[in-house]
């Protein structure tokens, strides 16, 4: 079953993890250090099992502006928030970044806790109650319940444990479909069990025996035990804390950033196209390609801003973005991200994944160029899937997409997909070039791919009239290195369906070429054919013959030639060799008729048959033989089938 994730986020001192103590008798400050600073460092984990029967995971942040980072880290797998306040101090900087941080990654829902509320008297309560109350306004804690108590005296407790389970008993609980994906903020060994990886699952369910692979490194591993609050169980689902035992990998190679999913359900990139929201906060304008750090699950990735339409992203603007990383992510479309400045570091903004593998796109600031870009992006931040699919495999061009690799782009996988794909392919918007990997191409793709194809063809023609058509390696290579095998038989089969073209043998010719003589060339032909018919069994070699016609182009005559054999007037014997066919027809007549009468024939035999020389007679047995009018038996031939 699904678990309800509970984030804490606040300054620093203003007593998160004193406010979760009380609230489960958990300490979540494990570290030395903690204990000494008496501040969180790092991620701490709770739980609280609710009346409704269930148990609510609970993460306590950090709150120093040093460790923001992790704080996001935490925020990122979380499903409802205690933002907390402490009494004596009300609203600080730290509550203020956080507060944007939980906004960014798409937090929407909470309440407000008003710490340290024994430190203060009432009507300063009233008053940072207040102020607070004016700082949520039109925000996603506007309405959010709010409640002072004190850690120490444990007043408020009991209504912060009412509200949670009101809220968890009203959630409709299912498991959320699609690959399993944890980002890591945890990699530690155990000795006698191996590496061992922390997280929030965020997505679909992996069980004991499964296995895991590790983004972006394309790294495997094997599920050897799962806890969830440290219960061993068999399966965890999306929304849980969890730990997992692996098999196969050590702690050197993960590291808190990484994502363990399903094999094949992420592909690692380096360029996301965002919806971005450059914080009102900021002193000053974005700039193009701007450094900055990203904040990505529990990653932090160095990269850039590319601005896609302006030179300056001005405070309080919306804008759609492509971020440039300097280290490959995998996530899904949807997935929420963090910005935080290169230098001096402080949060300036965020939003949402639109595309996780998007081409490089320029920047256009004149018209009509901006415009592809202002509709890329108007389909990724729409809820038009067959727009979106069109959109990806567009972008791919002739290389397409398979099943697999759609699923990703769009981040929805299984029946769920060929549901969405069923009416693309009906209409012919899409088609399939690959039946075993389900590779799919924009049908305008195709189409520009065939009208290629036809416009090589006619072009080979023009240039050699003559000729039957072109080989199809020929063919294939004039498209060059972008559109491969696959791809390049689909659109020929479809123009053969199509009886725009013809292949005959390993030649391609458009349906509507015939190969047409000039008068000239006519005259050459029958030449050609009355040359080789008073030849007969003992014909001219292609030097004589070429010497005989040297009158004409010897390129025509070898055009005229190739007519000849391609229309079978004349036969090819061997390499040097060419007969006319009507004494070929003759001489196996004349063969087949001395075998049947004698049973066999041999070379010699053969040789008084015909009364040719062994220049001839054994190019012409071996003919016979390929054929398949005979066949050889040691040193004689038979018939291979009675007549």
């Amino acid at each position: 079953m699904r678990e309800i994730v509970l984030g804490t986020a606040g300054h620093v001192d203003h007593g998160k993890t004193s406010f979760i103590r009380a609230l489960t008798g958990i300490e979540t400050d494990r570290l030395k250090e903690e204990k000494k600073r008496g501040i969180t460092i790092e991620l701490g984990f709770a739980y609280l099992d609710l009346p409704c029967g269930h148990r609510l995971g609970i993460v306590d942040v950090p709150g120093h502006e040093k460790f923001v980072k992790n704080m996001v880290a935490g925020v990122s797998g979380m499903d409802l928030v205690a933002f907390i306040i402490a009494a004596d101090e009300g609203i600080m900087p730290q509550t203020r970044e956080h507060f944007e941080i939980c906004r960014l990654l798409g937090v929407k829902q909470g309440l407000i806790i008003i710490t340290k509320k024994d430190m203060v008297d009432e009507e300063w309560l009233e008053m940072v109650i207040e102020e607070v109350r004016e700082y949520c306004q039109e925000s996603f804690l506007e309405d959010a319940p709010l409640v002072s108590v004190s850690s120490i005296s444990g007043e408020g407790m009991d209504e912060v444990r009412e509200l949670l389970d009101s809220f968890v008993a009203a959630q409709q609980f299912h498991e959320v479909h699609g690959p399993f994906r944890l980002p890591v903020d945890r990699i530690f060994a155990i000795k006698g069990f191996g590496s061992v990886i922390t997280g929030t699952s965020m997505s679909g369910r992996v069980s004991i025996g499964d296995e895991l692979c590790f983004y972006p490194r394309d790294m495997v591993a094997k599920v050897r035990g799962i806890q969830v609050h440290s219960s061993d169980v068999e399966a965890v689902e999306a929304g849980h804390r969890t730990a997992i035992n692996l098999q196969g990998v050590d702690t050197a190679s993960v590291s808190r950033g990484m994502v363990a999913a399903t094999p094949g359900s992420l592909l690692p990139g380096y360029m996301l196209d965002c919806e971005f929201l450059y914080l009102a906060s900021n002193a000053k304008p974005l700039k193009h390609r701007a450094r900055v750090r990203v904040h990505l699950g529990t990653a932090e990735i160095m990269g850039r801003i590319s601005l896609l339409d302006r030179d300056l992203l001005q405070p309080g603007d919306t804008a759609g973005v492509q971020v440039l990383l300097e280290e490959a992510v995998a996530v899904w479309p949807g997935d929420h991200y963090v910005i935080r400045s290169y230098s001096p570091v402080a949060t300036i903004g965020g939003g949402e994944v639109l595309g996780n593998m998007p081409p490089r796109k320029r920047k256009r600031l004149t018209d009509p160029d901006r415009g592809d870009n202002i509709k890329t992006f108007e389909i990724l931040r729409g809820d038009d899937l067959e727009a979106k699919i069109l959109l990806f495999l567009r972008e791919r061009g002739s290389m397409g997409l398979s099943f697999d690799e759609l699923a990703v782009r769009l981040g929805i996988f299984g029946k769920q997909l060929k549901k969405i794909i069923t009416a693309p392919l009906s209409s012919r918007k899409i088609v399939v070039v690959d039946s075993a990997t389900q590779r799919y191409l924009e049908k305008s793709v195709t189409d520009r791919v065939e009208q290629s194809l036809l416009d090589t063809l006619e072009r080979y023609h023009r240039e050699n009239p003559l000729q039957a058509g072109l080989s199809k390696e020929e063919l294939r290579s004039g498209l060059g290195r972008n559109v491969d095998q696959k791809v390049f038989h689909f659109c020929l089969n479809d123009l053969q369906k199509k009886d725009l073209v013809v292949q005959e043998d390993s030649a391609v010719r458009l349906a509507s070429h015939q190969v047409a003589l000039q008068a000239d060339e006519k005259q050459l032909q029958k030449d050609l054919e009355d040359w080789y018919r008073e030849k007969a069994l003992a014909p001219a070699t292609m030097r004589e013959t070429m010497e005989h016609f040297g009158d004409y182009p010897e390129a025509l005559v070898k055009e005229v030639f190739s007519l000849l054999v391609r229309e079978e007037k004349l036969i090819k014997v061997s390499e040097t060799l060419y007969y006319d066919a009507s004494a070929i027809r003759s001489l196996a007549e004349k063969v087949s008729g001395f075998i049947e009468k004698e049973g066999e024939i041999d070379a010699p035999r053969f040789k008084n048959l015909t009364g040719l020389t062994r220049k001839f007679s054994i190019p012409l047995l071996e003919y016979f033989d390929r054929i398949k009018l005979t066949i050889r038996v040691g040193d004689i031939r038979i018939l291979r089938k009675k007549r």
